[in-house]
Order: structure tokens, then sequence, then C-alpha cells
């Protein structure tokens, strides 16, 4: 089943296009639970839920109210006409959770190509954990992959969060890909840039974006010195979290 958790028109806060005017499609689901980034979520049954700073779209047993099941293409269409979007195509971003669950949905792949059709810059936010058939499913050749490779700080086993055969064929098939990290002030000297290029070096050539770890705004300033210095002695890409400076969460904005 596929399932919305959200939506909302912004602008991208992380990565390559960071700036651009986006709207971001949030589905529910994910193969990672990620508790080690320590981000914490109150439910509406008033549950504390630790994990990802998304952990609302990985949880749906506490979360499930804001899990909209899709049956049609038709409704993923609609959420377009809801929002007073620029006469020219505007980024859209599928994320998550995990989007590529849904790789083989056949209403995910419908709306794939619709949105293909009409000129929108489609970007994945995926772990990179999930092959992709890109010759049964070409038209995942034509869209943008932010690999969010999760580093240990994650808490998740390195058999579970590092599959180098997909970083490979994702690299290698995608019409742009780069790597974005999530990382934390600590964990920069708990041997990062040995972790990082254990990853990196399933597809050596694609950039890098280091980003601070955080669901909120005090946390994301706290991790952003110490992670700007470790870009300049590295030469990887500092990449803001733009959303979460700016208006202190990371939902609906």
């Amino acid at each position: 089943m596929l399932y919305l958790v959200e939506h909302f028109y912004s602008i991208q806060g992380e990565g390559r296009y960071i700036g651009s005017p986006s709207v971001f499609f949030r589905f529910g689901g994910c193969n990672l639970k990620c508790e080690g980034f320590g981000c914490k979520e109150i439910a509406p049954d008033k549950t504390t839920i630790l994990g990802c700073d998304t952990v609302y779209a990985v949880n749906k047993e506490h979360f499930s109210k804001n899990w909209v099941a899709i049956s049609r293409v038709e409704e993923l269409l609609s959420v377009l006409t809801q929002y007073d979007l620029p006469s020219k195509p505007v980024d859209i971003v599928l994320t998550g959770g995990e989007p590529l669950l849904n790789v083989n949905n056949k209403i995910f792949l419908e709306f794939l190509k619709t949105l293909h059709k009409k000129g929108h810059r489609v970007s994945f936010e995926t772990n990179a954990t999930i092959n992709i058939d890109f010759e049964k499913y070409p038209i995942y050749k034509e869209f943008v992959f932010a690999l969010s490779v999760k580093l240990c700080n994650s808490g998740e086993e390195i058999q579970k969060r590092v599959k180098g055969d997909v970083i490979y064929s994702i690299t290698t098939n995608a019409k742009e890909s780069f790597f974005k990290f999530s990382i934390d002030a600590e964990s920069i000297n708990l041997g990062l840039e040995d972790e990082i290029q254990s990853i990196t070096m399933h597809s050596a050539s694609t950039q890098v974006y280091c980003m601070p770890l955080g669901g909120n705004k005090e946390d994301v300033e706290l991790n952003t010195p110490a992670l700007i210095e470790f870009c300049k002695a590295k030469g990887y890409n500092f990449s803001d979290r733009l959303h979460i400076r700016i208006w202190d969460i990371n939902k609906g904005v």
C-alpha cells in the first residue's frame, strides 16, 4: 500500500538544490529506524518516539492518523493544484521515510511518469539501500537522487545501511546523484572520514554534501561550526538545513 504522510510547497532546504521552490511529497514507511540520531517526537497518543527527524513518517503504529492510503494516481496529482505554483514547472521532491519502498508500485510509477512528462525536475531523498531495476523501469533514469546513506551515528548495523551495489547502480544510471550525510559534532572525531570514504568508494566521482544533524534549530546550530571546519579540511560541500534554521521544525514547511 502507498501512503502519503504530508505534502507542502516550500524551498529545498538541503543539498545541491538548496533554495529551489519545491513541492514535497513525504511518503510513509522506512526500512531503517535510525534511533541513534536521538530525535524525539511526541505521538498523538502522547507516546515519545525515538528515531530520525521525520519519525512520524517511519512509525505507522503511533502516527497512523497522518498516513493517508493512496489508491489512485489522481490523489497525488491533485496535490499540485492545491498550491499557487508558478507557470513553469517546479522541483518535486519525493521523501519519507523511504520513498523507494514504493519503487515497483504501479500508482507510484504512473505518478513519476506524469511528473516527468510535465517537465518537473524530480528528486528522490533516499537512504540508498533499495535496489532499482533501471532496465525494467527506465523512468528512474530521468531523476535526481540525493543519497542520504546512514553513518554509524544512526545506530543501524552497517550491513543494513550500506549497500555498495545499490549505490553503484543508482549513481551509474540516474540522471544526477550526490551523497548527503547527516553529521553531529561528536562524530567528527570518531573516524568519520574513514567511514565516509568506505561509502563513497562505491562511486568515487559523486559529490559529497555534509549537513548538520538535528531536528530543531538549536541542534542544527550546535553541530554546524565543527562540521564547516570538517568540510573545509576534507574538501566536502557543506549543506545547511535551511528549513530548520528558518522555521525551527522539519515538518510541513
